[in-house]
């Protein structure tokens, strides 16, 4: 946290701690607080992480996606709540895309927020090292990314899968309302509510609750657990709940 701190205090010319605090909270220059954001976060994330989240979706999606259209609903929505670099949305979209190769008439969009302006400009771009495709398999890595060119380390995600995504900036914590309406079918909020206290875990878990349509599914972290939240979610398996 200092070292990090401490390029802060040189860029902006600071010369305490301090001196900083007060320079944020005064709110002198509004975008020094994204720039604070970015130098502090650490972004830990690799495609399909946790992949038992993965795999329950690959198998309750057929099911649920019968019973949308025998009410003539078309559309899937889902929202990535803390993206981090990308590897999450685009997990989830290779997964839908897969299971979506025989309907050409599914409208499908995934919202993927987080609060770093630096981790959502990564996302954006959609390339990454081998490293993080540890977890890809043969198949997906042929279908969904395309070899960069001269680099035999880097992979790009190609547009079909790109193009269902929309990254934004979006701090958790802000005022009701947040700036989209849903409903979402699926919500991922993996390893975000970790860093907060119980009264404010429960008042989110309850507000992505109400952007949930009736029989979404949320994902938490499996390090994460809703127990002694009250909120109107029931348990599935660990690390997931329906509404």
């Amino acid at each position: 946290m200092q070292a990090r701190l401490n390029k802060r205090l040189r860029a902006t010319g600071i010369d305490s701690y301090d001196n900083y605090y007060g320079y944020l909270t005064s709110n002198e220059d509004p975008r020094e607080i994204v720039n604070f954001i970015d130098c502090i976060s650490t972004n830990l994330t690799y495609f399909f992480r946790e992949q038992q989240h993965f795999d329950f979706l690959y198998k309750i999606f057929p099911d649920y996606l019968e019973a949308k259209l025998k009410e003539r609903n078309h559309r899937i929505r889902v929202w990535s709540a803390g993206c981090s670099t990308g590897e999450e949305p685009y997990s989830i979209a290779m997964c839908l895309l897969n299971s979506l190769s025989t309907h050409t008439n599914i409208d499908l969009k995934i919202l993927a927020t987080d609060i770093s302006t630096k981790v959502l400009a990564i996302a954006k771009k959609g390339i990454y090292g081998a490293d993080k495709l540890k977890n890809v398999s043969p198949d997906f890595r042929k279908k969904f990314f395309k070899k960069i060119r001269n680099s035999s380390e880097e992979y790009e995600v190609l547009e079909q899968v790109k193009n269902i995504i929309t990254f934004s900036r979006l701090n958790l914590k802000e005022p009701e309302p947040y700036p989209f309406k849903g409903p979402f079918d699926f919500v991922f909020c993996r390893n975000v509510m970790i860093y907060f206290d119980k009264q404010t875990q429960e008042a989110l878990v309850n507000r992505i609750a109400g952007y949930l349509t009736p029989g979404g599914y949320l994902f938490v972290g499996h390090s994460e657990s809703l127990m002694g939240l009250n909120h109107e979610l029931s348990y599935v398996k660990p690390a997931v709940y329906r509404k």
